[in-house]
């Protein structure tokens, strides 16, 4: 169990954690649990990343106070820069990774590994926000990158509550709505879609459905309100939605439980 303030005895746990994964993936007695495994190493990965920021930090922070094998503190020094250095680099590494990983694990997503009858893909809103809850989500955007708007956004979708309450609204896409002017992100079964001119920002969830309980969405393209009507079209919009905090419901989370086929 992790200590959470003991780096030495938590990395050894990591370590053999990583060990015990290594040996355990070399079968999958259900290849569908692969999606699951690829998010959770997604999060360690991000883990990692911080990891190695923090190792580089401590470098810095002590390259006054050491010294090296011959008690030289100008060549502590430069070793311990030289060893941040080293840190940064490989952190900046594992940005690449963690950018492929996220693919890998967007295309797994659109596996269905063992499909009884053929499914279709749709798209269903979780959260359209205008007005000040929108500004709030934008500036989270900027300061945060895409992943951490997608992440506070993904508080909103309660799995079955929320495909529910799409399916009775309307809202259900076959592909994530894009309007002119939108940016779009996308990260697993979730795509989020965001105009900071226009002031909106909308939260889509990928769901599989059998091909013969598909009906084909109407094609009459739905053009996004104005501010001046912020208020009602985002309560209407906003489906299955409850006060919450920023980890009570993770993006991850909600796709393993929401994910009734390759889950």
């Amino acid at each position: 169990m992790p200590t959470f303030t003991n780096p030495t005895a938590d990395a050894d746990d990591a370590y053999e954690a990583l060990r015990g994964l290594a040996h355990a993936t070399r079968v999958f007695p259900e290849p569908a649990d692969t999606y699951a495994v690829i998010g959770n190493l997604l999060g360690g990965v991000r883990s990692l990343r911080q990891v190695l920021d923090q190792l580089a930090a401590v470098h810095l922070r002590h390259q006054q106070q050491v010294t090296d094998e011959a008690r030289d503190y100008a060549g502590g020094a430069v070793e311990a820069l030289a060893a941040s250095d080293e840190l940064h680099h490989a952190a900046s590494l594992i940005d690449q990774a963690h950018d492929r990983l996220n693919d890998a694990m967007t295309h797994s997503g659109r596996i269905v590994w063992n499909p009884g009858t053929p499914v279709v893909e749709r798209w269903i809103g979780v959260v359209f926000l205008q007005g000040e809850e929108a500004d709030q989500t934008l500036d989270l955007i900027d300061r945060g990158g895409d992943e951490a708007g997608i992440e506070h956004l993904s508080m909103w979708d309660y799995g079955d509550e929320t495909t529910n309450a799409a399916f009775e609204n309307g809202d259900v896409h076959d592909t994530a709505p894009v309007y002119p002017g939108d940016r779009q992100a996308e990260t697993g079964d979730y795509a989020m879609t965001y105009n900071p001119q226009a002031g909106h920002v909308a939260l889509y969830r990928r769901h599989l459905i059998p091909a013969e309980d598909a009906i084909e969405p109407p094609t009459a393209a739905h053009v996004p309100p104005t501010r001046d009507t912020a208020g009602h079209d985002t309560a209407a919009r906003r489906s299955a939605v409850r006060d919450g905090g920023w980890f009570e419901h993770p993006g991850v989370a909600a796709v393993k439980q929401a994910r009734g086929l390759s889950l």
